[in-house]
Protein backbone atom coordinates (compact mmCIF):
# COMPACT_ATOMS: atom_id res chain seq x y z
CA UNK A 1 0.00 0.00 0.00
CA UNK A 2 1.26 3.66 -0.96
CA UNK A 3 1.17 6.44 1.39
CA UNK A 4 -0.45 7.95 -0.47
CA UNK A 5 -3.19 5.76 0.56
CA UNK A 6 -2.10 4.59 4.45
CA UNK A 7 -5.31 6.22 5.52
CA UNK A 8 -7.57 3.84 3.44
CA UNK A 9 -8.15 0.13 3.01
CA UNK A 10 -8.79 -1.82 -0.25
CA UNK A 11 -12.14 -3.48 -1.29
CA UNK A 12 -11.64 -6.91 -3.20
CA UNK A 13 -15.81 -7.04 -4.25
CA UNK A 14 -14.76 -6.59 -7.38
CA UNK A 15 -11.66 -6.36 -10.13
CA UNK A 16 -11.60 -2.64 -9.80
CA UNK A 17 -10.21 -3.28 -6.25
CA UNK A 18 -10.68 0.45 -5.13
CA UNK A 19 -8.78 2.05 -1.91
CA UNK A 20 -11.41 3.65 -0.01
CA UNK A 21 -11.09 6.05 2.66
CA UNK A 22 -13.06 6.26 5.95
CA UNK A 23 -16.51 7.23 5.61
CA UNK A 24 -16.57 7.20 1.51
CA UNK A 25 -17.68 4.50 -0.92
CA UNK A 26 -16.10 3.18 -3.46
CA UNK A 27 -16.81 3.86 -7.78
CA UNK A 28 -19.63 1.24 -7.75
CA UNK A 29 -21.34 3.15 -4.63
CA UNK A 30 -22.15 -0.53 -3.73
CA UNK A 31 -19.32 -0.49 -0.83
CA UNK A 32 -17.75 1.75 1.59
CA UNK A 33 -15.04 1.84 4.40
CA UNK A 34 -17.14 1.84 7.78
CA UNK A 35 -14.81 2.04 10.48
CA UNK A 36 -12.16 0.35 8.85
CA UNK A 37 -14.31 -2.31 7.81
CA UNK A 38 -15.77 -2.77 3.97
CA UNK A 39 -19.52 -2.87 4.10
CA UNK A 40 -22.04 -3.37 1.91
CA UNK A 41 -23.93 0.07 1.68
CA UNK A 42 -27.28 -1.52 1.16
CA UNK A 43 -29.17 -3.88 3.29
CA UNK A 44 -29.61 -7.72 2.66
CA UNK A 45 -33.42 -8.11 1.19
CA UNK A 46 -35.66 -10.76 2.49
CA UNK A 47 -38.86 -11.70 0.69
CA UNK A 48 -41.76 -12.50 3.39
CA UNK A 49 -44.79 -14.06 2.32
CA UNK A 50 -47.86 -15.89 4.29
CA UNK A 51 -47.43 -19.56 3.72
CA UNK A 52 -50.84 -20.29 4.45
CA UNK A 53 -52.75 -18.09 1.75
CA UNK A 54 -50.78 -19.49 -0.91
CA UNK A 55 -48.55 -16.16 -0.75
CA UNK A 56 -50.53 -13.28 0.53
CA UNK A 57 -48.28 -10.71 0.69
CA UNK A 58 -47.35 -9.43 4.45
CA UNK A 59 -46.28 -5.97 5.89
CA UNK A 60 -43.24 -4.60 6.13
CA UNK A 61 -41.29 -5.87 9.19
CA UNK A 62 -41.74 -4.10 12.19
CA UNK A 63 -40.06 -5.49 15.13
CA UNK A 64 -41.73 -2.72 17.30
CA UNK A 65 -45.54 -3.19 16.32
CA UNK A 66 -47.93 -4.60 19.19
CA UNK A 67 -49.08 -8.51 18.34
CA UNK A 68 -51.92 -8.11 17.41
CA UNK A 69 -52.51 -12.24 18.32
CA UNK A 70 -52.54 -13.18 14.67
CA UNK A 71 -50.32 -16.51 14.02
CA UNK A 72 -48.70 -16.20 10.80
CA UNK A 73 -45.92 -18.47 9.41
CA UNK A 74 -44.10 -16.43 6.99
CA UNK A 75 -41.86 -17.92 4.66
CA UNK A 76 -38.48 -15.69 3.85
CA UNK A 77 -36.97 -16.14 1.30
CA UNK A 78 -33.01 -14.78 1.69
CA UNK A 79 -32.30 -13.33 -2.13
CA UNK A 80 -29.10 -11.66 -3.42
CA UNK A 81 -29.68 -8.08 -2.92
CA UNK A 82 -27.76 -6.24 -0.83
CA UNK A 83 -25.88 -9.71 -0.33
CA UNK A 84 -22.29 -8.90 -1.62
CA UNK A 85 -20.57 -10.58 -4.25
CA UNK A 86 -18.64 -13.99 -4.86
CA UNK A 87 -15.44 -12.01 -6.07
CA UNK A 88 -12.33 -13.06 -5.52
CA UNK A 89 -13.61 -16.34 -7.53
CA UNK A 90 -11.88 -18.93 -4.95
CA UNK A 91 -14.16 -18.65 -2.10
CA UNK A 92 -18.52 -19.78 -1.45
CA UNK A 93 -21.28 -17.19 -1.94
CA UNK A 94 -21.82 -14.57 0.53
CA UNK A 95 -24.87 -16.47 2.20
CA UNK A 96 -25.67 -20.16 1.64
CA UNK A 97 -29.06 -20.54 3.76
CA UNK A 98 -30.51 -23.42 5.03
CA UNK A 99 -34.50 -23.58 5.58
CA UNK A 100 -37.12 -25.65 6.14
CA UNK A 101 -40.52 -25.06 3.47
CA UNK A 102 -43.63 -27.71 3.69
CA UNK A 103 -41.43 -29.95 5.40
CA UNK A 104 -38.61 -29.85 2.68
CA UNK A 105 -35.28 -29.33 3.51
CA UNK A 106 -34.01 -26.40 1.13
CA UNK A 107 -30.81 -24.65 0.72
CA UNK A 108 -30.44 -21.05 -1.02
CA UNK A 109 -27.49 -19.82 -2.78
CA UNK A 110 -27.58 -15.83 -3.46
CA UNK A 111 -24.77 -14.16 -4.75
CA UNK A 112 -24.87 -10.46 -6.65
CA UNK A 113 -23.54 -11.68 -9.57
CA UNK A 114 -21.10 -8.93 -11.65
CA UNK A 115 -22.61 -9.65 -15.52
CA UNK A 116 -20.11 -8.45 -18.29
CA UNK A 117 -22.31 -10.72 -20.26
CA UNK A 118 -25.54 -8.70 -20.03
CA UNK A 119 -28.41 -7.30 -21.48
CA UNK A 120 -31.74 -5.90 -21.94
CA UNK A 121 -34.53 -7.25 -24.68
CA UNK A 122 -36.98 -4.42 -24.59
CA UNK A 123 -40.84 -4.46 -26.01
CA UNK A 124 -42.55 -1.41 -26.68
CA UNK A 125 -45.99 -1.58 -27.37
CA UNK A 126 -46.87 0.91 -30.36
CA UNK A 127 -47.79 0.94 -33.80
CA UNK A 128 -45.29 3.67 -34.90
CA UNK A 129 -42.37 2.95 -36.54
CA UNK A 130 -39.84 3.82 -34.76
CA UNK A 131 -36.84 2.79 -37.01
CA UNK A 132 -35.46 0.31 -39.59
CA UNK A 133 -34.86 -3.44 -38.61
CA UNK A 134 -31.21 -3.73 -37.12
CA UNK A 135 -31.03 0.23 -37.29
CA UNK A 136 -28.61 1.32 -34.27
CA UNK A 137 -30.06 2.66 -31.34
CA UNK A 138 -28.29 5.41 -29.66
CA UNK A 139 -27.60 6.59 -26.45
CA UNK A 140 -26.47 9.71 -25.51
CA UNK A 141 -24.54 9.37 -29.03
CA UNK A 142 -22.75 6.17 -28.13
CA UNK A 143 -24.55 2.91 -29.48
CA UNK A 144 -26.50 1.08 -27.62
CA UNK A 145 -28.14 -1.76 -29.25
CA UNK A 146 -30.45 -2.40 -32.58
CA UNK A 147 -33.77 -2.57 -33.33
CA UNK A 148 -34.79 -6.28 -33.87
CA UNK A 149 -37.73 -7.51 -35.28
CA UNK A 150 -41.37 -6.38 -35.01
CA UNK A 151 -43.95 -8.62 -32.91
CA UNK A 152 -47.51 -8.57 -32.84
CA UNK A 153 -48.55 -5.15 -31.74
CA UNK A 154 -44.93 -4.28 -30.30
CA UNK A 155 -41.24 -2.79 -31.66
CA UNK A 156 -38.42 -4.99 -30.15
CA UNK A 157 -35.13 -3.77 -29.32
CA UNK A 158 -32.02 -5.88 -28.44
CA UNK A 159 -29.58 -3.37 -26.15
CA UNK A 160 -26.37 -3.37 -24.17
CA UNK A 161 -24.57 -7.17 -24.39
CA UNK A 162 -20.89 -7.46 -23.96
CA UNK A 163 -19.91 -5.96 -27.11
CA UNK A 164 -21.11 -2.22 -26.36
CA UNK A 165 -19.73 -2.71 -22.39
CA UNK A 166 -16.30 -3.75 -23.28
CA UNK A 167 -15.83 -3.61 -27.14
CA UNK A 168 -16.40 0.03 -28.22
CA UNK A 169 -14.82 3.33 -26.48
CA UNK A 170 -14.31 3.63 -23.13
CA UNK A 171 -17.51 6.31 -23.38
CA UNK A 172 -19.66 3.82 -25.18
CA UNK A 173 -18.99 1.23 -22.29
CA UNK A 174 -19.68 3.65 -19.59
CA UNK A 175 -22.68 5.16 -21.02
CA UNK A 176 -24.33 1.18 -22.16
CA UNK A 177 -23.39 0.51 -18.41
CA UNK A 178 -25.41 3.72 -17.15
CA UNK A 179 -28.53 3.31 -19.44
CA UNK A 180 -28.27 -0.84 -18.42
CA UNK A 181 -28.54 -0.03 -15.11
CA UNK A 182 -31.54 2.73 -15.10
CA UNK A 183 -33.49 0.36 -17.27
CA UNK A 184 -33.42 -2.65 -14.85
CA UNK A 185 -34.41 -0.32 -12.24
CA UNK A 186 -37.09 1.32 -13.96
CA UNK A 187 -35.98 4.49 -14.44
CA UNK A 188 -36.19 6.16 -17.68
CA UNK A 189 -34.15 6.55 -20.44
CA UNK A 190 -34.14 8.86 -23.70
CA UNK A 191 -33.10 6.60 -26.99
CA UNK A 192 -32.17 8.00 -30.27
CA UNK A 193 -32.77 5.39 -33.54
CA UNK A 194 -30.66 5.98 -36.78
CA UNK A 195 -33.39 6.84 -39.52
CA UNK A 196 -36.06 6.51 -36.76
CA UNK A 197 -37.13 8.61 -33.63
CA UNK A 198 -36.57 9.24 -30.59
CA UNK A 199 -37.90 7.19 -27.72
CA UNK A 200 -37.99 7.22 -23.87
CA UNK A 201 -38.39 3.57 -22.34
CA UNK A 202 -39.05 2.69 -18.68
CA UNK A 203 -40.19 -0.45 -17.40
CA UNK A 204 -43.80 -0.97 -16.65
CA UNK A 205 -44.84 3.04 -18.44
CA UNK A 206 -46.09 3.63 -21.52
CA UNK A 207 -43.52 4.91 -24.10
CA UNK A 208 -43.01 8.52 -25.27
CA UNK A 209 -42.42 8.19 -29.13
CA UNK A 210 -41.05 11.41 -31.00
CA UNK A 211 -42.75 13.28 -27.55
CA UNK A 212 -46.05 11.55 -27.93
CA UNK A 213 -46.93 8.95 -25.50
CA UNK A 214 -48.81 6.34 -26.59
CA UNK A 215 -51.80 4.74 -24.67
CA UNK A 216 -52.56 1.74 -26.53
CA UNK A 217 -51.19 -0.87 -28.43
CA UNK A 218 -53.48 -2.51 -31.62
CA UNK A 219 -56.08 -4.67 -31.18
CA UNK A 220 -54.58 -6.96 -33.79
CA UNK A 221 -53.60 -6.84 -37.87
CA UNK A 222 -56.29 -5.25 -39.75
CA UNK A 223 -57.31 -8.88 -41.59
CA UNK A 224 -58.06 -9.97 -37.60
CA UNK A 225 -59.59 -6.43 -36.25
CA UNK A 226 -62.07 -7.65 -39.52
CA UNK A 227 -63.06 -11.44 -38.03
CA UNK A 228 -63.44 -9.98 -34.68
CA UNK A 229 -65.65 -7.08 -35.58
CA UNK A 230 -67.21 -8.03 -38.76
CA UNK A 231 -70.51 -8.39 -37.30
CA UNK A 232 -70.51 -5.09 -35.48
CA UNK A 233 -70.47 -3.80 -39.02
CA UNK A 234 -73.13 -5.59 -41.06
CA UNK A 235 -75.91 -3.94 -42.16
CA UNK A 236 -74.17 -0.36 -40.99
CA UNK A 237 -71.78 -0.38 -43.61
CA UNK A 238 -71.08 -1.25 -47.02
CA UNK A 239 -67.76 -1.42 -47.03
CA UNK A 240 -64.80 -1.55 -44.37
CA UNK A 241 -61.29 -0.76 -44.61
CA UNK A 242 -58.93 -1.41 -41.76
CA UNK A 243 -55.75 0.39 -42.50
CA UNK A 244 -52.31 -1.74 -41.45
CA UNK A 245 -48.80 -1.30 -42.55
CA UNK A 246 -48.15 -5.16 -42.33
CA UNK A 247 -51.64 -6.85 -43.29
CA UNK A 248 -54.71 -4.56 -43.87
CA UNK A 249 -57.75 -5.65 -44.57
CA UNK A 250 -61.16 -5.51 -46.36
CA UNK A 251 -64.05 -7.12 -44.96
CA UNK A 252 -66.48 -7.30 -48.01
CA UNK A 253 -63.79 -9.28 -49.75
CA UNK A 254 -62.43 -10.62 -46.50
CA UNK A 255 -63.68 -14.93 -45.37
CA UNK A 256 -65.19 -13.31 -42.85
CA UNK A 257 -67.16 -10.90 -44.85
CA UNK A 258 -68.13 -13.56 -47.29
CA UNK A 259 -69.69 -15.69 -44.56
CA UNK A 260 -72.01 -13.17 -43.72
CA UNK A 261 -72.84 -12.80 -46.92
CA UNK A 262 -71.19 -9.66 -47.52
CA UNK A 263 -71.69 -7.90 -51.45
CA UNK A 264 -68.87 -6.83 -53.65
CA UNK A 265 -67.99 -3.24 -53.81
CA UNK A 266 -65.71 -2.66 -56.93
CA UNK A 267 -63.10 -1.47 -53.90
CA UNK A 268 -59.20 -1.28 -55.19
CA UNK A 269 -56.34 -1.07 -52.45
CA UNK A 270 -53.03 0.01 -53.88
CA UNK A 271 -51.08 -2.90 -52.22
CA UNK A 272 -49.85 -6.62 -52.40
CA UNK A 273 -53.01 -8.90 -51.97
CA UNK A 274 -51.87 -11.74 -50.34
CA UNK A 275 -55.03 -13.89 -49.56
CA UNK A 276 -58.69 -12.55 -49.94
CA UNK A 277 -59.29 -9.34 -47.82
CA UNK A 278 -55.99 -9.39 -47.15
CA UNK A 279 -53.03 -6.82 -48.16
CA UNK A 280 -49.04 -6.54 -47.47
CA UNK A 281 -47.27 -2.97 -48.32
CA UNK A 282 -50.03 -0.72 -48.92
CA UNK A 283 -47.67 2.11 -47.89
CA UNK A 284 -44.49 2.41 -46.04
CA UNK A 285 -43.85 2.17 -41.98
CA UNK A 286 -44.27 5.29 -40.19
CA UNK A 287 -46.02 7.19 -37.60
CA UNK A 288 -49.69 7.57 -39.16
CA UNK A 289 -52.59 5.31 -39.79
CA UNK A 290 -52.23 1.87 -38.68
CA UNK A 291 -48.37 2.25 -38.20
CA UNK A 292 -47.98 3.17 -42.31
CA UNK A 293 -46.48 6.55 -42.71
CA UNK A 294 -50.14 8.14 -44.30
CA UNK A 295 -52.11 10.73 -42.90
CA UNK A 296 -55.23 10.31 -45.36
CA UNK A 297 -56.20 6.55 -45.35
CA UNK A 298 -57.77 7.45 -49.19
CA UNK A 299 -53.92 7.20 -50.33
CA UNK A 300 -54.31 3.55 -50.20
CA UNK A 301 -57.01 3.54 -52.59
CA UNK A 302 -57.28 2.96 -56.29
CA UNK A 303 -60.73 3.69 -58.31
CA UNK A 304 -63.67 2.06 -57.38
CA UNK A 305 -65.02 -0.72 -60.25
CA UNK A 306 -68.60 0.06 -60.48
CA UNK A 307 -68.23 -3.45 -62.74
CA UNK A 308 -67.74 -4.99 -59.17
CA UNK A 309 -70.29 -3.77 -57.51
CA UNK A 310 -69.11 0.26 -57.08
CA UNK A 311 -72.35 2.58 -57.03
CA UNK A 312 -73.32 6.33 -56.03
CA UNK A 313 -74.12 6.30 -52.06
CA UNK A 314 -72.58 3.12 -51.28
CA UNK A 315 -70.73 3.54 -47.50
CA UNK A 316 -66.82 2.77 -46.19
CA UNK A 317 -65.68 3.29 -42.95
CA UNK A 318 -61.88 3.22 -42.85
CA UNK A 319 -60.59 3.05 -39.42
CA UNK A 320 -57.06 2.06 -37.99
CA UNK A 321 -56.30 -1.19 -35.91
CA UNK A 322 -56.16 1.01 -32.08
CA UNK A 323 -59.50 2.88 -33.55
CA UNK A 324 -57.40 6.18 -32.74
CA UNK A 325 -58.03 7.22 -36.34
CA UNK A 326 -61.59 6.79 -38.51
CA UNK A 327 -62.88 7.75 -41.09
CA UNK A 328 -66.55 7.69 -42.87
CA UNK A 329 -66.99 7.98 -46.82
CA UNK A 330 -69.72 8.26 -49.40
CA UNK A 331 -69.14 7.52 -53.06
CA UNK A 332 -70.28 10.52 -54.90
CA UNK A 333 -71.98 10.32 -58.76
CA UNK A 334 -68.49 9.91 -60.06
CA UNK A 335 -67.52 7.02 -57.36
CA UNK A 336 -65.38 9.46 -55.51
CA UNK A 337 -65.47 8.98 -51.73
CA UNK A 338 -66.29 11.93 -50.15
CA UNK A 339 -65.80 12.27 -46.18
CA UNK A 340 -68.99 12.76 -43.84
CA UNK A 341 -69.68 12.89 -40.20
CA UNK A 342 -69.28 9.33 -38.50
CA UNK A 343 -73.01 7.91 -38.16
CA UNK A 344 -73.70 7.77 -34.56
CA UNK A 345 -74.67 3.76 -35.21
CA UNK A 346 -70.76 2.97 -36.50
CA UNK A 347 -69.60 4.75 -33.02
CA UNK A 348 -70.08 1.69 -30.87
CA UNK A 349 -68.10 -0.47 -33.06
CA UNK A 350 -65.16 2.33 -33.54
CA UNK A 351 -65.34 2.30 -29.51
CA UNK A 352 -65.15 -1.78 -29.42
CA UNK A 353 -62.16 -1.28 -31.56
CA UNK A 354 -60.60 1.31 -28.73
CA UNK A 355 -61.69 -0.99 -25.64
CA UNK A 356 -60.31 -3.82 -27.23
CA UNK A 357 -56.71 -2.36 -27.24
CA UNK A 358 -54.74 -2.80 -24.22
CA UNK A 359 -53.08 -0.39 -22.52
CA UNK A 360 -49.51 0.53 -24.04
CA UNK A 361 -46.35 -0.27 -22.07
CA UNK A 362 -42.61 -0.30 -22.47
CA UNK A 363 -41.24 -4.34 -21.01
CA UNK A 364 -37.53 -4.47 -19.92
CA UNK A 365 -36.30 -8.04 -19.91
CA UNK A 366 -32.88 -8.19 -18.02
CA UNK A 367 -30.45 -11.33 -19.85
CA UNK A 368 -27.43 -12.72 -18.51
CA UNK A 369 -25.15 -15.42 -18.70
CA UNK A 370 -24.59 -17.11 -15.17
CA UNK A 371 -20.90 -17.92 -15.92
CA UNK A 372 -18.13 -19.54 -14.13
CA UNK A 373 -16.59 -17.62 -11.32
CA UNK A 374 -20.33 -17.23 -10.78
CA UNK A 375 -20.86 -20.83 -10.10
CA UNK A 376 -18.03 -21.56 -8.25
CA UNK A 377 -19.49 -19.78 -5.32
CA UNK A 378 -21.90 -22.80 -5.36
CA UNK A 379 -20.22 -25.75 -5.61
CA UNK A 380 -16.06 -26.70 -6.25
CA UNK A 381 -17.69 -28.49 -9.46
CA UNK A 382 -19.32 -25.73 -11.92
CA UNK A 383 -20.57 -27.89 -14.53
CA UNK A 384 -22.54 -29.95 -12.08
CA UNK A 385 -24.81 -26.73 -11.00
CA UNK A 386 -25.35 -26.30 -14.74
CA UNK A 387 -26.88 -29.51 -15.19
CA UNK A 388 -28.74 -29.38 -11.91
CA UNK A 389 -30.84 -26.33 -13.44
CA UNK A 390 -31.37 -27.87 -16.98
CA UNK A 391 -32.85 -31.03 -15.15
CA UNK A 392 -35.21 -28.80 -13.04
CA UNK A 393 -33.08 -30.05 -9.74
CA UNK A 394 -32.31 -26.17 -8.96
CA UNK A 395 -34.90 -23.55 -9.04
CA UNK A 396 -32.88 -20.23 -10.13
CA UNK A 397 -34.62 -16.80 -9.24
CA UNK A 398 -33.29 -12.71 -10.00
CA UNK A 399 -33.97 -10.91 -6.64
CA UNK A 400 -36.56 -13.61 -5.59
CA UNK A 401 -38.39 -13.14 -9.33
CA UNK A 402 -39.13 -16.08 -11.37
CA UNK A 403 -36.53 -16.23 -14.43
CA UNK A 404 -37.02 -17.65 -17.66
CA UNK A 405 -33.72 -20.48 -18.59
CA UNK A 406 -32.54 -20.55 -21.87
CA UNK A 407 -31.91 -24.03 -23.46
CA UNK A 408 -28.29 -25.28 -24.31
CA UNK A 409 -25.15 -24.87 -22.37
CA UNK A 410 -24.52 -22.61 -19.57
CA UNK A 411 -27.03 -20.98 -17.11
CA UNK A 412 -28.57 -17.97 -19.18
CA UNK A 413 -30.88 -16.22 -17.90
CA UNK A 414 -33.72 -13.91 -18.51
CA UNK A 415 -36.07 -11.87 -16.31
CA UNK A 416 -38.72 -9.65 -15.99
CA UNK A 417 -37.60 -6.27 -13.78
CA UNK A 418 -41.08 -5.11 -12.52
CA UNK A 419 -40.99 -7.88 -10.64
CA UNK A 420 -37.85 -7.70 -8.60
CA UNK A 421 -37.92 -5.44 -5.35
CA UNK A 422 -36.97 -1.55 -6.03
CA UNK A 423 -33.45 -0.80 -7.08
CA UNK A 424 -31.92 -4.38 -7.13
CA UNK A 425 -29.29 -4.03 -9.93
CA UNK A 426 -26.10 -2.65 -9.36
CA UNK A 427 -22.96 -1.74 -11.39
CA UNK A 428 -18.82 -2.14 -11.24
CA UNK A 429 -16.90 0.52 -13.07
CA UNK A 430 -15.44 -2.67 -14.79
CA UNK A 431 -18.02 -1.94 -16.61
CA UNK A 432 -20.57 -4.50 -15.81
CA UNK A 433 -23.92 -4.58 -14.09
CA UNK A 434 -24.30 -6.22 -10.65
CA UNK A 435 -27.37 -8.14 -10.62
CA UNK A 436 -29.09 -10.63 -7.85
CA UNK A 437 -29.26 -14.38 -8.55
CA UNK A 438 -30.27 -17.35 -6.20
CA UNK A 439 -29.91 -21.14 -6.29
CA UNK A 440 -32.15 -23.05 -4.61
CA UNK A 441 -32.11 -26.89 -4.13
CA UNK A 442 -33.20 -29.51 -2.03
CA UNK A 443 -30.00 -30.01 0.73
CA UNK A 444 -29.60 -33.75 -0.20
CA UNK A 445 -29.41 -32.41 -3.99
CA UNK A 446 -26.96 -29.81 -3.10
CA UNK A 447 -24.59 -32.09 -1.22
CA UNK A 448 -24.74 -34.49 -4.08
CA UNK A 449 -23.15 -31.53 -6.41
CA UNK A 450 -20.57 -30.93 -4.54
CA UNK A 451 -21.51 -27.90 -2.62
CA UNK A 452 -19.91 -25.85 -0.43
CA UNK A 453 -21.55 -27.54 2.64
CA UNK A 454 -19.33 -26.00 5.21
CA UNK A 455 -20.35 -22.34 4.85
CA UNK A 456 -24.34 -23.57 5.22
CA UNK A 457 -26.35 -21.45 7.65
CA UNK A 458 -29.63 -20.83 9.36
CA UNK A 459 -31.56 -17.97 8.64
CA UNK A 460 -31.76 -16.76 12.17
CA UNK A 461 -27.71 -17.24 12.21
CA UNK A 462 -27.62 -14.77 9.57
CA UNK A 463 -30.14 -12.58 10.91
CA UNK A 464 -28.61 -12.26 14.08
CA UNK A 465 -24.45 -12.25 12.92
CA UNK A 466 -24.51 -11.00 8.98
CA UNK A 467 -22.26 -12.00 6.38
CA UNK A 468 -19.03 -10.61 5.57
CA UNK A 469 -20.19 -7.26 4.84
CA UNK A 470 -22.00 -6.43 7.34
CA UNK A 471 -25.04 -7.28 9.25
CA UNK A 472 -27.65 -4.84 8.15
CA UNK A 473 -31.01 -6.50 6.35
CA UNK A 474 -34.58 -5.52 5.58
CA UNK A 475 -37.89 -7.51 5.00
CA UNK A 476 -40.14 -6.50 2.31
CA UNK A 477 -43.50 -7.78 0.82
CA UNK A 478 -42.62 -10.50 -1.66
CA UNK A 479 -44.29 -9.01 -5.59
CA UNK A 480 -42.79 -11.68 -7.36
CA UNK A 481 -45.69 -13.12 -8.86
CA UNK A 482 -47.48 -9.86 -9.58
CA UNK A 483 -46.75 -7.04 -12.25
CA UNK A 484 -47.64 -3.44 -11.18
CA UNK A 485 -50.87 -2.35 -12.52
CA UNK A 486 -50.93 -0.37 -15.88
CA UNK A 487 -51.24 3.80 -15.58
CA UNK A 488 -54.22 4.90 -16.61
CA UNK A 489 -53.59 7.07 -19.97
Amino acid sequence: MTAATTDKIRCDACPVMCYIADGQTGACDRYGNVAGRIMRCDPLTILEHRVETGGEVVPFLNRDAEWDGEIVHADRFVTAIGAGTTYPDYKPAPFIVSREVAGADLVTIVTEGIFSYCGVKVKIDTDRHLGPETATVRVKGEPFGHVTTAEYGSQMLSLGGVRHLTGGSKSEGRVTCQAMLELCNRQPVEMTIDGGCTVIVQAGRPPIVDGKREARMRVGCGSATIGMFATQWRGLVDEVVVVDDHITGVVSEHQAGKVLGWADTGIKIKGRRSTPGRYFKVAEPGSGWGGADIDDPLDILGPFNPKKGAKPGLTMLMVSTTGEQYGYYVLDDDLQPIQRDLPEALRKSVGLIDENCEPALCTVLFMAGAGGSLRAGVTENPVQLTRSVHSQQTHVTCGGAPVYIWPGGGVTIMVDVTRLPDNAFGYVPTPALVAPIEFTMHRRNYERLGGHVDAVRTLDDILQHGGEYGAEHRTVPSHADQRPTPEKS
